[in-house]
């Protein structure tokens, strides 16, 4: 399973409720944790984090999908049920993605200066 989980996309995703969304979660206990994980379930992801949060966004997500694809489906099935007024996803990098980086670029850059 951690291999699998190793090759997957990761993502940190960030979002600001409209304000009829806001009113709507103090006026009917709602789990939005629960909400946002099925949303993301159903495409094939996995909810890794969850939190709310003060200041320009009002919550934060970790989610893993098997690719972009189906990343951005799930989000446009989310954003398009216009709860949101804003949504800014971020593709996460993980350390040994970024030193493979590194030494691509580093051999890359090398190589060049060889010819």
């Amino acid at each position: 399973m951690k291999t699998e989980l190793a090759r997957r996309c990761y993502y940190m995703h960030q979002w600001a409720y409209k304000d009829e969304q806001v009113r709507a979660m103090f006026m009917e206990q709602q789990d939005r944790q629960e909400v946002v994980r099925v949303a993301i379930e159903a495409f094939g992801g996995h909810l890794q984090q969850f939190y709310f949060c003060f200041g320009e966004f009002d919550g934060v997500a970790i989610s893993d999908y098997p690719d972009n694809e189906t990343a951005v489906a799930s989000l446009m099935s989310i954003f398009g049920q216009g709860r949101l007024r804003a949504v800014k996803t971020t593709v996460l990098i993980s350390p040994d993605e970024m030193i493979k980086a590194i030494q691509l670029t580093r051999k890359t850059i090398l190589d060049k200066k060889q010819e």
